[in-house]
C-alpha cells in the first residue's frame, strides 16, 4: 500500500487521463465565469449573500482544475511555474476575510496573477524548482535534479500535450 501511495502522489513520470483536455476546458470555463461574476459583485457592492453561489462554483471548480494537474504530476505539481502561480493566488485570496475592504484589489491582483500565469511560455510554466528543469512528457519526476535555468530547457509539451497529441 505505501508504495502504491508513494507512485500516486509522487509518479515516475507524467500521467495523462482521457478526456483530460476537455475537463479542462470545462473546469476552466465555469471558473472564469462564476469568478468573473463573483469579482463583479464585488466591485458593484452586491450583497454577499447573492454571490454565495459563484464563490463555491469558484471553489469547486478550482478544485477541478489542481484536480487533474495534480492526477498528471502528482504533488509535484506544487513546485512547478503554474503550481506555485496558484498557490501564491490562494495565498492571497486568504487575506480577503483579513482585509475586506481591499478585497477588490486583491481580486484584481488575482486576476493579474492568473493572465500572467496561464499566458507565460510553457518554459516557466513547466519549470520545476525541484527538478530544476521543464517537467515535459517522458522526463523522469523521481530523477536527481538537474541543474539549468529555465530558459535553457527545451520543451516538448506545449498545451499540456504531448507533441504527437496536438
Amino acid at each position: 500500500m505505501g508504495e502504491s501511495f508513494q507512485s500516486w502522489v509522487f509518479p515516475e513520470r507524467m500521467r495523462f487521463l482521457s478526456g483530460s483536455r476537455a475537463m479542462s476546458i470545462a473546469f476552466r470555463t465555469l471558473h472564469l465565469a462564476a469568478f468573473g461574476i463573483l469579482l463583479g459583485g464585488h466591485a458593484f457592492e452586491l450583497d454577499t449573500d447573492r454571490l454565495l453561489l459563484y464563490l463555491w462554483l469558484t471553489i469547486l471548480s478550482g478544485l477541478g482544475l489542481i484536480a487533474l494537474e495534480v492526477y498528471a504530476v502528482g504533488l509535484y505539481w506544487l513546485v512547478l511555474g503554474k503550481g506555485i502561480m496558484v498557490l501564491v493566488k490562494l495565498g492571497l485570496l486568504l487575506l480577503i476575510p483579513f482585509f475586506w475592504e481591499a478585497r477588490v484589489a486583491l481580486l484584481l491582483l488575482v486576476v493579474g496573477i492568473a493572465s500572467v500565469g496561464s499566458h507565460m511560455p510553457a518554459l516557466y510554466r513547466h519549470y520545476s524548482i525541484l527538478h530544476r528543469q521543464v517537467v515535459e512528457p517522458g522526463t523522469s519526476l523521481r530523477g536527481a535534479a538537474v541543474p539549468g535555468r529555465p530558459e535553457a530547457a527545451a520543451v516538448a509539451a506545449i498545451d499540456d500535450q504531448p507533441l504527437g497529441m496536438r
